[in-house]
């Protein structure tokens, strides 16, 4: 069971909460986990939970407060779709990596903390840990089907810590060429762990329409190896 969270943001326009797990020995290496475009709802909170049961500090921080605090939707409705492409199509991916960097520094502080933070993110997440990567001080990051990767790849001389990254093959947003772009731009980095997958977009989503569980499965135990090999 997790509890609020909150962090202040940059700016100075407020604060902004989460959901925060902790390990069962109270203690631990911090891994903020980055929401889709459906907010921190159940299945962030479950991922979260999930973080803590591995020996984690997991927070999720409410990335969607700038345009409307504490949004929970799923993948099941059509409505639900249309709020969270709202919500995708006004929400400012600088600003949102600000919160995430106040989140960062938050978390690190948290007693809870033993040091070090990792960033792993969703769909929109899986873009924002590439780019917690480079903007960051994120000890290492793991972004899954992350959408528009391709765009930002000018940025990748930043990138000075760890960063896995999982592709699903058949994401409907994320086609071919973009993913070939990814391949082609981070591939030879030495800080760069590139994984693909024989799955749609949201392989990984808890509870999703699209999850494939041994896609899920591999992906996830990958990405645990991966925080406890760089942030223990």
């Amino acid at each position: 069971m997790g509890e609020r969270f909150e962090v202040q943001a940059r700016d100075g326009s407020g604060a902004f909460g989460g959901y925060l797990a902790l390990p069962a020995g109270g203690k631990g290496p911090g891994v903020l986990v980055v929401q889709e475009i459906f907010g921190v709802n159940a299945g962030i909170r479950e991922m979260c939970d999930d973080w803590a049961k591995h020996g984690f500090v997991a927070y999720a921080p409410d990335l969607f407060w700038r345009i409307e605090p504490g949004i929970e939707l799923t993948d099941q409705s059509e409505a639900e779709w249309a709020r969270a492409f709202e919500c995708y199509n006004a929400f400012n991916v600088d600003k949102g990596i600000e919160d995430i960097e106040a989140s960062i520094k938050a978390l690190k502080s948290h007693a809870a903390t033993t040091g070090k933070v990792g960033v792993v993110g969703f769909c929109l997440g899986g873009l924002l840990a590439y780019l917690s990567a480079t903007r960051t001080d994120a000890d290492a990051s793991v972004g899954y089907y992350g959408v528009g990767i391709q765009d930002k790849l000018g940025e990748s001389h930043a990138i000075a810590k760890p960063l896995m990254l999982h592709i699903a093959t058949q994401d409907k947003f994320v086609p071919p060429e973009a993913q070939a772009a990814v391949h082609a731009g981070l591939g030879g980095n030495a800080h760069v762990t590139l994984h693909d997958y024989d799955a749609d977009h949201a392989f990984a989503r808890v509870n999703g329409q699209h999850r494939v569980e041994a896609c899920a499965t591999l992906a996830n135990a990958r990405t645990v190896e991966f925080f406890k090999a760089h942030l223990g």
